[in-house]
């Protein structure tokens, strides 16, 4: 039901209690008077006879009554009283006179009629009947029983006195039906006349409150049209002349304001959304209530639950006291205490660090932020840092020591080929140890020039490509060294396109390097799998052999500049990978246990999610694929 048709049923009926009320109190004050009347009349009709029977009682000295013999006195007197022509007139009067009055009756001491209406009855005993004041002191409702009941004979009673002294008493009995018939007439009127004062209320209520409140009805359909974000009411330059006016010009105002408020947090919303499903760290916006009103994609892979069963609830329902984790946040939002950052398990088994913080305004707690960040990622991107720490200072030593070897050794050489013009004319057999220094001079050479290479700034020239033909293309440069170690190279690749947009030359160079790498650790031979497949956001290269391993004590160094654990190697090539995967923000990590082989994954991302490039960055030259 309608709250407006609800209102006006309720004042309807409001308006129709209070016309039943008076209706009800008007019938009662009428059903009253009209018995008080009655009762009135025949207390007076009973005053009337006594007055009349004191005047008319003689004097019994003059008879021949003996007035020594109370008894002869009282027969005396009622002879007198009985034979009394005036006394016969009034009471048959007074029968007559009033509807209401059934008999009247003086009776003496012993309840014998000396008068009566009914001669019948005169000198008899006449019983009692109920007395006229039960129906004059009864309730409404009771008094409706007892007059619309069986019919019934009630009297009013005075008590006669003679010469000072109580010589008996006059009755006059009222007829509940001659009540009734003189009674009923007069509340039917009035019956009829509450029920059309009832009915008439009824339909002025009605009709007024359908007037006085039809002005919601237009309100109502300006809040509609104002929440589908359309123009609603007056405009606020518009004059109103009443009340509902000045609410029609409130109600556009409000409008207008919802409106702009409802684009900027439309704006604000996708912007948050977009912000949240990128973030890597998993964040939790609870209000002051501990509600969930803001959730990170990341906080999936943390709790295991999705984001739509997570919004809206309590920190009751979201953290089990069964675990360290679930126990530590419930007790931090029931003592408002805050987290510091700490690493701790989470119920599904990963490491994370978590961090609680409530936020305040003006000294009043609003809200608490939770954040949680995967350990494991934490330390990687840690140590991804300080390897690239290292890179970086490695280079600038390495730029300075190339430029200060170049000239000693240029000067070297431009010597050695004098000299060995001198000895060849004294001694000839001496050439053949100045041709080995020239050979190692010139080997150092090219060492101090991949140095320099190693950090020279390089322009990236990217393009969009499939991964897969990539893979293709370094599994066809190392099938030669592969056939040489009787190694296997098995292809596991996606079967949908795997795009990506990267410098294709250093791209090949650098998995290139950890191919050649996986099939020299396998001097026995084995198999060597290159795998490809997209992971979220993100494409992957897996690169499996079934080597040696990297020794534990080792592991951390393997991307260093000049590091090797080979006799012939560099320690060149991985830390040439590296570099090359951090130009097109992708990462290389790796997996490796000793005697079951390394796996190493090279991730880069999807060539629609690639962050601008770089203008410039250190490259290294393409001729370094077996320098690693």
């Amino acid at each position: 039901m309608r709250r407006r048709t609800q209102i006006v049923l309720a004042i309807t009926f409001m308006v129709a209690a209070l016309a039943s009320g008076a209706a009800y109190l008007y019938i009662s004050q009428l059903l009253r008077d009209k018995i008080t009347a009655v009762q009135d009349a025949a207390t007076y009709s009973a005053s009337q006879l006594a007055y009349l029977a004191a005047n008319v009682a003689p004097d019994l000295n003059d008879t021949r009554v003996d007035t020594n013999n109370p008894e002869a006195v009282r027969r005396g007197i009622a002879y007198y009283l009985g034979t009394d022509r005036d006394l016969n007139l009034m009471l048959e009067s007074l029968v007559g006179s009033w509807t209401p009055i059934y008999d009247v009756a003086i009776l003496d001491s012993d309840g014998k009629a000396i008068l009566h209406s009914d001669l019948n009855l005169i000198g008899k005993k006449v019983a009692d009947r109920p007395d006229f004041s039960i129906i004059e002191n009864a309730g409404f409702r009771r008094k409706l029983r007892l007059i619309y009941s069986s019919p019934t004979l009630y009297e009013v009673r005075l008590p006669l006195l003679l010469g000072g002294q109580i010589f008996g008493s006059i009755r006059v009995g009222v007829s509940t039906i001659f009540l009734r018939h003189e009674l009923t007439p007069k509340l039917q009127r009035a019956l009829l006349l509450s029920a059309v004062a009832i009915l008439c209320s009824l339909i002025l209520a009605a009709g007024l409150s359908h007037v006085a409140l039809g002005p919601l009805e237009h309100i109502s359909r300006s809040l509609d049209t104002m929440t589908d974000g359309q123009q609603a009411g007056l405009s606020s330059g518009e004059e109103s002349e009443d009340e509902y006016g000045e609410v029609s010009v409130k109600i556009a105002n409000l409008g207008r304001q919802m409106r702009d408020a409802r684009e900027i947090f439309s704006a604000l919303k996708s912007n948050v959304d977009q912000i949240m499903s990128s973030l890597q760290d998993g964040l939790m916006l609870f209000t002051q209530g501990a509600k969930v009103v803001l959730v990170s994609a990341s906080v999936e892979r943390f709790l295991g639950r999705p984001r739509s069963e997570l919004l809206g609830r309590g920190a009751k329902e979201i953290f089990s006291p069964g675990s360290a984790f679930g126990a530590l946040m419930l007790d931090s939002f029931r003592l408002h205490h805050h987290v510091e950052q700490r690493e701790m398990e989470m119920p599904n088994g990963r490491r994370v660090q978590i961090s609680l913080d409530f936020i305040h305004e003006r000294g009043a707690q609003i809200g608490a932020l939770l954040t949680m960040r995967d350990a494991e990622s934490a330390r990687r991107i840690e140590d991804e840092i300080e390897l690239s720490r290292r890179i970086s200072a490695s280079g600038r030593v390495t730029r300075g020591v190339a430029h200060e070897v170049k000239n000693p050794i240029n000067a070297i050489v431009l010597h050695l080929q004098l000299l060995r013009n001198k000895l060849h004319q004294i001694d000839p057999d001496t050439s053949r140890h100045v041709d080995i220094i020239d050979s190692e001079i010139h080997r150092l050479d090219r060492v101090v020039q991949i140095l320099v290479d190693f950090t020279r700034p390089r322009e990236l020239r990217l393009e969009y490509t499939d991964l897969r033909l990539v893979l293709d293309e370094v599994s066809l440069l190392a099938s030669p060294e592969a056939e040489q170690h009787r190694v296997k190279l098995v292809r596991e690749f996606s079967p949908q396109t795997i795009s990506v947009k990267v410098d294709i030359d250093f791209m090949k160079q650098a998995i290139l390097n950890v191919v050649l790498n996986g099939i020299q650790a396998m001097p026995n031979g084995g198999t060597l799998t290159i795998a490809a497949y997209r992971e979220e956001d993100a494409v992957v290269t897996e690169i499996r052999d079934q080597g040696t391993g990297i020794p534990a004590n080792v592991q951390e160094k393997i991307f260093e500049l000049y590091f090797t654990t080979k006799k012939s190697g560099s320690g060149i090539g991985l830390a040439q990978t590296y570099q090359v995967m951090q130009w097109h923000y992708g990462s290389v990590d790796f997996e490796s246990s000793e005697g079951q082989g390394t796996t190493f994954r090279l991730r880069l991302p999807l060539a629609d999610l690639r962050p601008a490039p770089l203008e410039e960055v250190t490259a290294v030259p393409a001729d370094l694929s077996s320098q690693s």
